[in-house]
């Protein structure tokens, strides 16, 4: 499989794909520039967040969407924006960094550490009044969180310990995290991931230019190799929902790198993915 690079190089750290027909397709964000990023067949648009980061955004039931930048939290009513200040959070040292939604509607954003080797960052769980509870603590970098089919199980990603752990879900609790699999660190560090419709489990790997497919057991089913070092984030989309969405990040690489890294990729890996679940709020 050989991903096809679809927009070039256009963003410093693109992060935090995801695809809803609410926006016309594909959105992601470059997140040291503040930016929400949306492709369509025109060209890609770029919406302006006033903050110092953007970590990541899904769609809302009501219409429009929600926005995390590094401590707020940004609603729109249109696929477009304006958006607004709908809550601040007090993380302390750390940021917001990626997130989701869960079954139930329920915002999930996880935040980093600042210096990003303390755990100081948090998953918060955000519910449609906007009150909120943290769910998991202790956390140096969070990434991908993602439920399996069923929402009977989650995986969960907390990059600083190389792994991609495992919860189950019961009454809408995340319970019993243990590690699904391990990564070598010369693999590179899991990063965001995705979870498809046959329950397998599609994670990027940074600094292993690549994207690892595992099944519901661990085991490794494939390997999407890109010609790229920092491999960020994926998600499925497309009409049919089998392409599969890959955001590199140019992030602390030398001016001279030489490398497509900031690059939108897509690939059709031959499983399909779930619908994304829009914000009650």
């Amino acid at each position: 499989m050989t991903p096809e690079n679809i927009t070039g190089p256009l963003c410093v750290h693109a992060e935090g794909p995801v695809w809803s027909p609410a926006w016309g397709g594909i959105r992601w964000v470059d997140g040291d520039a503040g930016d929400l990023l949306t492709l369509r067949d025109d060209g890609v648009h770029r919406l302006h967040l006033d903050d110092e980061y953007a970590a990541f955004v899904r769609p809302r039931a009501s219409g429009g969407f929600v926005a995390f930048g590094g401590r707020h939290l940004y609603l729109s009513d249109t696929a477009d924006g304006p958006v607004r200040i709908a809550a601040t959070f007090d993380l302390g040292e750390a940021r917001f960094n990626d997130g989701t939604v869960d079954p139930r509607g329920r915002l999930l954003a996880g935040s980093m550490a600042l210096d990003g080797s303390s755990a100081v960052g948090r998953v918060i769980r955000i519910d449609a009044d906007l009150t909120s509870a943290d769910v998991i603590s202790r956390v140096t970098v969070s990434n991908g969180i993602a439920f399996a089919p069923g929402s009977t199980r989650a995986y969960y990603v907390d990059s600083d310990t190389g792994r991609i752990d495992l919860f189950d879900v019961a009454e809408g609790e995340l319970r019993g995290r243990r590690t699904f699999v391990a990564i070598p660190s010369e693999q590179g560090t899991p990063d965001g991931l995705t979870v498809a419709a046959d329950g397998s489990v599609w994670v990027a790997l940074w600094g292993g230019s690549a994207v690892h497919g595992y099944a519901a057991d661990g085991s490794l089913l494939a390997r999407i190799e890109l010609p790229v070092p920092q491999v960020s984030a994926c998600t499925f989309g497309g009409d049919d929902l089998r392409t599969l969405f890959i955001t590199t990040s140019a992030q602390g690489l030398p001016v001279d790198h030489g490398t497509a890294a900031g690059s939108l990729f897509a690939v059709e890996p031959g499983v399909r993915g779930m619908p994304v679940v829009p914000f009650a709020g």
